[in-house]
């Protein structure tokens, strides 16, 4: 197992770029109730360096989620009673996921059989790049032996208790107490990068390991994981790795809530100021 100390970084951007260049990535997320999900991991994803970004959500979800910011745009997807993306999206998001280098889905979505539906469709998807985080995870779960159907390239961003939850379906010991352990060994069993959040949050992909050591108690509030979502998403985009974009984007989202904490303080630290001080903290990464 090699140990990684040092986060990666993004190469210089070349003077004739455009916006293709520096990634075209698609987040699926939000309901009716949850449009602030969604729009926390697109602005995350424009604030981390994404060419183009485009969120998907639920119809009724849409309108609102346009609204709270003009930088990405949208795609209206099919839904359920309930306001969550229905099954009936598969194929707007097959052909979304075909247009863009990098999907990530999971942020605000909930949990029903249509999204259940959705997560197994896009897992056994080929040269599928797929971040998949909070309620993408809960879905996940309760798919029976889905890593024999796995196709995707797969990023996965459990915190405890959603890695609990992928743990219970896929090994019959208990989660171990070692986090280390724990995201190496999901890593191994399920083929992806693995980022087990908390303090020192563990990325592993089966053969390398980071252990970051940026970020304070005051993230652990509402939507936080949210940006992170948004912050890998937009650097798998960018040309890094599945493992470095992780790696990276945990170091960055962490030095961001250090920089906003020592501004408002733990205690008042809300996820909109972890995406306000990201400009900051992506500057004294090139720095250092």
């Amino acid at each position: 197992m090699e140990i990684v100390r040092e986060a990666p970084r993004l190469k210089p951007r070349p003077v004739d770029g455009h916006k293709g260049t520096f990634g075209k990535v698609c987040i699926v997320a939000g309901s009716v109730g949850m449009t602030g999900a969604a729009a926390l991991a697109g602005r995350a994803a424009l604030r981390s360096g994404a060419g183009l970004v485009r969120v998907a959500t639920a119809r009724s979800a849409l309108a609102t989620v346009a609204a709270l910011e003009p930088c990405y745009t949208t795609i209206a997807l099919a839904e359920d009673a309930a306001g969550r993306i229905g099954a009936k999206a598969i194929g707007a998001l097959l052909q979304a996921a075909a247009e863009n280098d990098v999907t990530a889905i999971g942020p605000g979505l909930g949990q029903s059989a249509g999204l259940r539906s959705v997560i197994e469709t896009l897992i056994r998807q080929e040269d599928l790049r797929l971040l998949i985080d909070g309620d993408g995870l809960n879905n996940l779960s309760r798919l029976p032996d889905w890593p024999s159907r796995r196709k995707a390239q797969l990023v996965l961003t459990p915190h405890p208790g959603e890695m609990a939850r992928l743990w219970s379906g896929l090994f019959r010991d208990e989660l171990p107490s070692d986090r280390q352990e724990a995201a190496n060994r999901m890593a191994q069993a399920t083929g992806s990068v693995v980022a087990l959040k908390g303090a020192g949050t563990v990325v592993a992909d089966g053969r390398r390991l980071y252990i970051n050591k940026t970020g304070n108690p005051g993230m652990a509030t509402a939507g936080s994981g949210d940006v992170l979502t948004g912050v890998i998403t937009a650097l798998m985009g960018q040309g890094l790795d599945d493992f470095e974009a992780t790696v990276l984007g945990v170091h960055v989202h962490g030095a961001a809530g250090d920089i906003a904490a020592a501004t408002c303080g733990q205690i008042s630290l809300m996820a909109t100021d972890i995406l306000d001080a990201l400009p900051k903290a992506f500057a004294a990464v090139a720095l250092s």
